[in-house]
């Protein structure tokens, strides 16, 4: 028998982390990186480009805490710039999901102010029944709209010629399972690197912190990190 022939995907769904250049950090190693771009984050990131994405989300959320409850931070450099990640409540990794049409080559990308934090907000267009829409940030103005049993997705709804990407609603709730369960590898590559490149004090508590930025539950013991130790 010969070997049975696959449908070529129609689009593929990559979760992004929005990142700038990093040629200035010294406090673990990090990746040559453009000075702005979208990593894409999956379990086959090398140990560099973790540590990209780690310093992004922590940076990111690097604010001082004056106007809240927090504790004040710490002078010691490394504990100093982990202080938002370990402490703020709500945390942001700027960026979001990126969509390519493998027929067209049409891309739509996260707009400003999205993150990755709210991917799950796709599953609004998928769940239940009836039309819905949804933005996801600005400039451009991405655009997730359900009509029926198709979802279009506009590239920014702020133009009258934009592009979109059109898939049945069971396609998008299939790229939505491949993003979760690229971000769910990514956060165990990103457990084990923490075991590796932080004290043992902060590896838990950043792994910890990592899940809640990308809206997942933390890893299971024995996928890389348990007690601080490298399995």
């Amino acid at each position: 028998m010969g070997r049975r022939k696959t449908r070529p995907r129609a689009a593929v769904a990559e979760p992004v982390l929005e990142i700038y250049g990093s040629d200035d950090f010294v406090l673990w190693a990090v990746s040559d990186s453009e000075t702005y771009g979208f990593m894409p984050l999956t379990g086959a990131l090398r140990p560099a480009e973790i540590g990209t994405a780690v310093m992004r989300i922590a940076q990111y959320n690097d604010i001082d805490p004056e106007d809240d409850d927090r504790p004040p931070r710490p002078a010691d450099p490394l504990a100093g710039f982990l202080h938002g990640l370990l402490t703020m409540d709500d945390l942001c990794a700027p960026g979001g999901l990126r969509f390519t049409d493998t027929a067209s080559g049409t891309v739509l990308l996260p707009g400003c102010c999205a993150g990755l934090e709210e991917w799950r907000d796709w599953l609004s267009l998928v769940d239940g029944e009836g039309d819905r829409s949804a933005g996801f940030g600005h400039d451009p103005s991405p655009l997730g709209e359900r009509l029926g049993d198709t979802v279009r997705l506009t590239v920014d709804a702020e133009l009258d010629d934009s592009p979109v990407i059109e898939l049945p609603v069971a396609e998008l709730r299939r790229l939505l399972a491949d993003v979760e369960r690229d971000l769910a590898d990514f956060l165990v590559s990103a457990t084990t690197w923490a075991t590796r490149h932080l004290p043992g004090h902060h590896a838990t508590p950043v792994a910890a912190a990592l899940s809640r930025a990308l809206d997942l539950p933390e890893p299971p013991e024995g996928s890389g990190l348990v007690g601080g130790q490298l399995q």
